[in-house]
């Protein structure tokens, strides 16, 4: 029995940026043995950049002492869902941080955190459970960012921000920056559209876009 096998949870385009992240952690931490594999719920193929794709029962399988998995799942609510099951099994959420990163001063960041190379986390900053922090993206000071948030590639988030829960920030997205006491407010399960300029709050559930960011309108049926 193997002391601990390592998995990314998902074998598409969010896993495979993750995987080469992961296995460079493996081997700075004098780890590079350990088994390290794609989980996924429907496999597409037997192995892809070199690692094997297991489903999730097999991944349990695996005789081990411990199971850690990094959930590389885009959407927020699956991403819950599968941490569901994981805390149900007994497997540990594995956080993977890119060593192209940077993290300042009095960051928490809760488990399960994914933080691709290029990104910034600066100071007195509180995020969540299984954060997504993609390509050159930036968290500015004193954020408070909830669980299971989403920041797609080159996300701007600058100080004084508060984002709720499962909150989606679209690529090339900027939020403008809060004053202290009065945070600039991304309510939960918001989406800010790619590229938008956020200056305002945003309620939750919202779905914004443009410059400014501005309520995305329903295309009414009627007339079409």
């Amino acid at each position: 029995m193997s002391e601990a096998v390592f998995g990314v949870f998902g074998a598409s385009g969010c896993g495979r940026g993750i995987m080469p992240l992961a296995r460079q952690q493996l081997a700075a931490a004098g780890s590079a043995g350990a088994q390290l594999v794609f989980v996924d719920d429907a496999p597409q193929a037997e192995a892809i950049n070199g690692h094997r794709i297991l489903r999730y029962d097999e991944f349990l399988a695996i005789p081990a002492e411990q199971r850690w998995l990094a959930v590389a799942v885009a959407n927020s609510r699956v991403r819950e869902r599968i941490a569901g099951r994981m805390a149900a099994d007994g497997i540990q959420p594995w956080s993977v941080v890119s060593n192209q990163g940077v993290i300042m001063d009095d960051v928490m960041l809760g488990e399960g955190a994914l933080l691709s190379p290029f990104t910034c986390l600066t100071s007195n900053i509180r995020i969540g459970r299984y954060f997504h922090g993609n390509l050159y993206s930036y968290v500015e000071h004193d954020c408070v960012i909830g669980d299971f948030v989403t920041f797609a590639p080159g996300v701007q988030c600058n100080g004084n921000v508060w984002i709720g829960d499962h909150a989606y920030i679209g690529a090339g997205a900027v939020i403008r920056q809060g004053l202290p006491g009065k945070p600039l407010r991304i309510g939960a399960g918001a989406v800010i559209g790619m590229g938008a300029i956020v200056t305002r709050d945003v309620p939750a559930g919202a779905t914004v876009v443009g410059n400014p960011a501005r309520p995305m309108l329903k295309r009414s049926l009627d007339g079409c």
